[in-house]
């Protein structure tokens, strides 16, 4: 939804009606996560894709029907072996897709969400995709504010406490309430979409490793610093358009910066008066991913003096070095796809392992 919506706000911006269709439900091997989206605008445009090309066709008409009709629909998709010109996943799975109308009238939110996201500002988009209320509904959800309803009050009071939780976590998914916002039932079925600011990476060492590993970063959607004590080396110049770089001790840097979660910590100096009490301020704090660069030697000096600094085996269990996976990688730009390997594998429970050794679904069920 991030990569489409310049385009959702131009056409939302010019009072345009266009179809907009979320995957609000995966099973098996599905292709694309909930809240992917494929939207058909005027002149028949299309954006976003919900499943890389397997029932892109269909949802191309159903968009045109619900922009025609006025009203939303809820479809799914999954695989057949009776037809084989039937529309369908090849993966073998499945997904549930809402496709609703998008005008201005009919969503007066949409505008505000867009900016914000697109600002980088938190947000959560509730809608309703079965049940009693109305399919299609939207109710916008913000840390301070809310905007729309999904035709009940009460449904309205608990959905907006659940889609701040959802918020806060970053997570997208389907919840299920009774008309009036029971917690106890499930008449009605509300996606909450979350829009939370992208994740953050910090790179450690302005070296030329830092700059590859901040360009994979960068196209992964992290939100990219890169910190150095060393001016000549910390220049805007010698890294990637949007990454900040900043010039000051990493541990003094890393001290005063807020992480969360979804951080992840690329620590590349390769010097232990850099790196070590860095690392001694990393792992005592929320992190996703923390990284350290250097060889089997290194690691294991570095540990030892972690040690003498107080921290414990489930401390340094938390460091992930030598960082990245085992590619054979020499060049930057080979260790930097190691080290987001690593990093992809991490955040998802993946093993690393070449999908021609692994057996069953190769996108397990979320």
């Amino acid at each position: 939804m991030r990569d489409i919506l310049p385009a959702l706000h131009h056409w939302y911006a010019d009072s345009a009606p266009f179809g907009l269709a979320t995957v609000v439900g995966v099973s098996r091997s599905a292709p694309r996560d909930p809240g992917a989206a494929m939207a058909v605008g005027p002149g028949d445009e299309v954006v976003g894709s919900v499943s890389g090309g397997c029932v892109e066709g269909a949802v191309f008409e159903l968009a045109q029907e619900v922009v025609a009709s006025g009203e939303a629909r809820l479809e799914t998709f999954g695989y057949s072996d009776d037809d084989a010109f039937a529309v369908g996943l090849t993966c073998g799975g499945e997904i549930t897709l809402l496709v609703r109308p998008v005008t201005p009238e009919r969503d007066p939110a949409f505008g505000a969400v867009a900016e914000s996201v697109l600002d980088g500002r938190p947000v959560t988009v509730a809608t309703v995709t079965d049940g009693p209320a109305p399919r299609g509904a939207t109710l916008a959800v913000w840390p301070d504010r809310v905007s729309g309803t999904l035709g009940a009050p009460g449904l309205d009071v608990a959905v907006t406490a659940d889609a701040r939780g959802e918020l806060a976590l970053g997570a997208t998914g389907v919840r299920h309430y009774g008309p009036h916002g029971e917690r106890r039932e499930d008449d009605v079925s509300v996606f909450l979409h979350s829009f939370a600011p992208p994740p953050r990476m910090l790179v450690f060492g302005a070296i030329d490793y830092a700059a590859a590993v901040a360009r994979v970063g960068d196209f992964l959607g992290y939100r990219v610093t890169v910190c150095d004590a060393r001016p000549v080396f910390a220049t805007p110049r010698r890294f990637p358009p949007g990454v900040e770089v900043v010039v000051d001790w990493p541990h003094r840097y890393l001290r005063g910066t807020v992480t969360d979660e979804r951080t992840v910590i690329c620590v590349l100096t390769h010097d232990p008066k850099f790196d070590v009490p860095l690392l001694e301020v990393a792992l005592r704090r929320p992190a996703a991913f923390i990284g350290a660069m250097g060889s089997r030697r290194t690691h294991d000096e570095r540990a030892k003096r972690l040690t003498e600094a107080g921290l414990t085996d489930a401390d340094l269990a938390r460091l992930r070095s030598p960082i990245g996976l085992d590619l054979g990688a020499r060049t930057p730009e080979e260790v930097a796809v190691s080290v987001a390997a690593e990093i992809v594998a991490l955040r998802w429970g993946g093993s690393g392992t070449p999908l021609t050794a692994t057996r069953g679904a190769i996108h397990p069920s979320p």
